[in-house]
C-alpha cells in the first residue's frame, strides 16, 4: 500500500511537503513516519490519494519513503526522507 500525505515542513520554514510511504497497511505507514520523529502525523480520510506517478516513484525507491515540496512542482524531483529530516 502507498500512503500519500501533505504535511507542514518539519524544519518550520513554512510551506508543505508531499510525503509518500510504502508499507503493508495504513497503520504501518504511520508507524514508519512516527519512528522518524514525525509524531503528530495522522491520517484522516483520503482527500489526496497518491497519483499513479507517485506510486511508481515510491515503489521503485529502496527506502519506500520519499518527499517533495507541495503543491507539486513538476520540475522538482523526489527526495529520500533523510534529506527532509536532516539525518545521514
Amino acid at each position: 500500500m502507498v500512503v500519500a500525505l501533505t504535511l507542514p515542513r518539519p524544519s518550520g520554514d513554512g510551506g508543505n511537503v508531499r510525503v509518500l510511504v510504502h508499507a503493508a497497511n495504513r497503520a504501518r505507514a504511520l508507524t514508519r513516519l512516527r519512528n522518524l520523529g514525525m509524531r503528530a502525523v495522522y491520517l484522516r480520510g483520503n482527500a489526496e490519494p497518491p497519483t499513479p506517478d507517485e506510486v511508481t516513484a515510491v515503489l521503485h525507491h529502496p527506502d519506500g519513503l520519499l518527499w517533495r515540496g507541495a503543491p507539486d512542482a513538476a520540475q522538482e524531483l523526489w527526495h529520500p526522507i533523510r534529506a527532509l529530516l536532516g539525518t545521514s
